[in-house]
């Protein structure tokens, strides 16, 4: 096994990540197998409880793994399959040393950070760089690591103290200040691009990191498309009627901004604060035929508000928001736990049943009876209320295995109003790109009905 790590300098957010994943396909183009590695220095075990304002998006792997969104470019840009062991963090090198002292494995030795936390640490990495990602057997033939922090870090010391003692070849990013100026610029032939606006309504607005996935699926889907996407960021509460009391110029820039758009995308998220402005938002593309897909919190949010809109609901709402709600459409999850957040979600690759093949999402999926995707929640669509809200005209296209979890929703009649409980973005590929992204980047350019009416497309 053959090791390359990158490090970076003084200054984090050098882009390490995306470096670390274009080394990679630089590799797999030359022929080799390649398996990816992101040392986080943090003592958590996971990026599962962190903030998106603190560390960006967290991703969610296939086994469930809730890790740092460098490990999403990988599988991006080298396609393949990693596992939450491919993310080590300083959390789980601790973690694992010390429960072999309470079991008596280093038979009475003083436990120290060197030997025992750096053998720890390069034990761990010769281990999951030997787990194939590729979908073949054998390992592969080079290991990308990437060192997450700035050189100095005194939390980064075990893991360099241990590398140090790997066979590996170097990559270190710098940071180098550049002056353009007049005698640098040219004229440049502009050539035109088709550009398509796509508003996205959420709560973590103002780090664009915490939605790395979900701009990459766009980009995917609007590619396919020969489009350009153009992203709208619009802060939820921006829209609420609050805001427009206290902040009336941010209030009527968001407005206006949401009603410009081709289309509306609300994405997932946690809490209650900007949610009555993402149920405006919804009741508008719904009321306006603007085509719309909701992840995550934005299905739940699309069920919340149709309850209110059309059942006259007016106190509907999940009882994450209201515990006390005489009409819980969203409720949680009974395998849940209400006193340890870490990994007690759903999570992780799961399956969902198609009800019917003639609804839009199964034709996107090019009419397969069910898809694998990933998920991470702990509130779930109430199966009391299904039939009341189908028979309001609401349609859960896509369920559970077990007929009881509901997983995507339709809207007939509606150009593209789709809904899905699980995470599309975190599967969407260069070239292949998203079902549900795909549809609503269609629907956005009028072109839906005609991909799903062509035979290739796997339309009925």
């Amino acid at each position: 096994m053959k090791y390359v790590l990158v490090t970076g300098g003084v200054v984090s957010g050098l882009g390490k990540g995306v470096t670390a994943s274009s080394i990679g396909v630089v590799l797999k183009a030359c022929g080799l197998r390649v398996t990816s590695i992101k040392i986080d220095p943090y003592l958590n075990t996971d990026a599962g409880t962190m903030s998106p304002f603190e560390h960006g998006e967290v991703f969610v792997l296939d086994d469930g793994g809730e890790v740092d969104l460098d490990l999403g470019n990988y599988e991006r840009f080298l396609d393949v399959t990693l596992t939450r062991e491919n993310n080590i963090t300083t959390g789980k090198i601790y973690q694992s040393v010390l429960d072999k002292e309470r079991r008596g494995d280093y038979l009475g030795k003083t436990v120290q950070v060197v030997p025992h936390i750096t053998d720890a640490i390069k034990n761990w990495i010769e281990m999951v760089s030997a787990i194939p990602v590729d979908g073949k057997e054998g390992p592969a033939d080079v290991c990308v690591i990437e060192l997450g922090g700035t050189v100095g870090d005194i939390e980064s010391m075990p893991f360099i103290e241990a590398l140090r003692q790997l066979s590996f070849s170097v990559v270190s990013l710098r940071l180098l200040i550049y002056e353009s100026g007049p005698r640098g610029q040219k004229l440049l032939t502009i050539s035109p691009i088709l550009l398509v606006r796509i508003a996205m309504v959420g709560k973590y607005v103002g780090f664009t990191d915490s939605y790395l996935s979900v701009v990459k699926a766009l980009l995917h889907a609007c590619i396919a498309c020969s489009l350009k996407p153009l992203v709208d960021w619009i802060a939820a509460s921006d829209l609420e009627d609050e805001t427009a009391k206290l902040t009336p110029e941010a209030h009527a820039t968001a407005w206006k901004t949401l009603k410009n758009a081709a289309c509306v995308l609300v994405p997932g998220g946690f809490g209650d604060r900007g949610v009555k402005g993402m149920m405006l938002a919804a009741k508008y593309a719904r009321e306006n035929k603007v085509p719309y897909l909701g992840i995550c919190l934005g299905m739940q949010i699309s069920v919340i508000e149709y309850a209110r809109s059309v059942l006259g609901w007016e106190k509907a709402n999940s009882t994450e928001f209201d515990n006390e709600t005489p009409n819980p459409v969203v409720i949680f999850m009974p395998e849940g736990s209400r006193t340890h957040m870490g990994s007690t979600m759903r999570l992780g690759c799961r399956k969902t049943l198609f009800q019917t093949p003639d609804c839009v999402t199964a034709k996107l999926y090019h009419n397969s009876e069910y898809v694998d995707e990933r998920h991470r929640h702990r509130y779930e669509v109430n199966p009391d209320m299904i039939d009341m809200l189908e028979e309001a005209g609401l349609k859960f296209v896509g369920k559970d295995e077990s007929g009881k979890r509901m997983e995507i929703l339709e809207l007939p009649g509606h150009p593209f109003y789709v809904g899905v409980q699980f995470h599309p973005e975190f599967k969407s590929r260069p070239g292949r790109p998203s079902a549900p992204f795909l549809g609503l980047i269609l629907a956005a350019t009028g072109q839906v009905e005609a991909y799903l009416s062509n035979h290739q497309n796997g339309s009925l």
